[in-house]
């Protein structure tokens, strides 16, 4: 798949246009606004904004609370195949393993800033021989448990001296911020070395009491599994992979926590379940049953986030699945789930000790009026189930002013 024309080159000239010579006067050239403007007027845009969006034949678009928005430039218009290459082209600047990613594999992966403004993780893809692109938007500022409003027991994680956390969801779930929230107050609170291994790198941390290392996908290594061999011979007490995308990074991985490391990571599964499922499924038959058991005595936490619409249309709300290692989880995921002995039976028993499920926190977001009971029921790991449980609710009228 081949990258759109340098949109530098000349353009040529559209059938049926004056010769040169003839009386008809030269166009002044049309002035381009420089990307930076661009981007500080999408941001400028809306409150809230998650994503800017750059798609031939559009508008420039900002994504706020799930839904995309045109954004209105003066001197910007419907966007061309030209425009979004000459987007590309700026934010790749002289990343030369980017260009070739996106040049032999259709997409790439970079970090992008705006000086005094905002951070972005960027994905420049080709479709039908087009450039496209997706910038999210990286607050400047970490965000903390109670800013992004997580359950408190969430903090323990970072008071755990070795084994594997996972943060899943599908992707703009808040996975990134959650991990980003944990490391840091890790970093606020223990004398520890960090390293981490991120693709690219999202949110910039400081040293504080801990002393921390952030490594970027190509720029300064070429694999997550290669870094992480690596960092187990760089003495951090805790280490963060970006995600755990193959065989190779899940098995390091488990290697690291069981040598005394504290390894947290990314995947995009929607729940624990599928979360267990999808490491085990990428192992050869013949070693499941193995990864099952290592993995069982290897993790602490499985957190899962869904981001779902507000009922009043002013945002989205996060519901938490957290389940924790107890002597009831770990059998579970060794020995594998079967009836009444599931991973969501043991989370919704396990309050006491800090789990929760998705449709209990979805009851509960139904119940005080958070969200309404059609939304959360299409969120609903068990709509069926959900739906039983709310028979006693009677949902109250929507307020005055919402667009929920």
């Amino acid at each position: 798949m081949s990258v759109p024309p340098n949109p530098s080159a000349p353009p040529t000239a559209p059938a049926g246009a004056p010769a040169a010579g003839n009386a008809a006067p030269a166009a002044a050239p049309q002035q381009v606004l420089p990307v930076p403007v661009i981007l500080g007027a999408m941001l400028r845009a809306s409150k809230n904004v998650s994503d800017l969006i750059f798609s031939p034949g559009r508008l420039p678009q900002v994504e706020q609370g799930g839904q995309l928005v045109p954004v209105k430039i003066h001197g910007v218009t419907t966007l061309t195949a030209e425009d979004t290459a000459r987007i590309a082209a700026h934010l790749i600047g002289a990343n030369k393993s980017a260009m070739e990613k996106l040049r032999n594999e259709g997409s790439c992966d970079i970090s992008y800033s705006l000086p005094r403004q905002s951070r972005f993780r960027v994905n420049i893809f080709t479709q039908r021989g087009t450039c496209a692109i997706v910038m999210r938007v990286i607050p400047n500022t970490i965000p903390d448990l109670i800013s992004l409003n997580l359950p408190s027991q969430l903090g323990d994680c970072a008071h755990l001296k070795n084994g594997i956390v996972l943060v899943t969801g599908p992707t703009g779930s808040g996975k990134s911020s959650t991990l980003a929230a944990i490391l840091n107050k890790i970093n606020q609170e223990k004398a520890y070395h960090i390293i981490t291994i991120e693709d690219p790198i999202e949110f910039l941390h400081a040293h504080k009491t801990a002393t921390i290392h952030q490594r970027e996908l190509h720029s300064d290594t070429p694999t997550f599994s290669l870094a992480l061999r690596a960092a187990l011979r760089q003495a951090p007490k805790v280490i963060l992979v970006g995600e755990m995308r193959d065989k190779e990074t899940i098995e390091i991985a488990m290697e690291a926590a069981e040598t005394g490391h504290l390894v947290f990571s990314t995947l995009h599964t929607i729940d624990a379940s599928k979360t267990v499922e999808r490491i085990v499924g990428v192992f050869p038959l013949g070693d499941q049953q193995a990864i099952r058991s290592r993995f069982a005595k290897s993790f602490r936490y499985i957190i899962s986030q869904r981001l779902i619409p507000r009922r009043d249309g002013t945002g989205r709300v996060a519901a938490i699945e957290i389940l924790k290692s107890t002597l009831r989880t770990r059998e579970y995921l060794e020995k594998g789930e079967g009836s009444g002995k599931s991973l969501v039976d043991a989370m919704r028993d396990g309050e006491l000790e800090g789990m929760q499920d998705f449709d209990g926190e979805i009851e509960k977001l139904i119940r005080s009026g958070v969200i309404d009971m059609a939304t959360g029921l299409s969120y609903a790991t068990n709509a069926g189930n959900l739906g039983l449980q709310l028979g006693d609710f009677s949902e109250p009228p929507v307020p005055d002013g919402a667009t929920g």
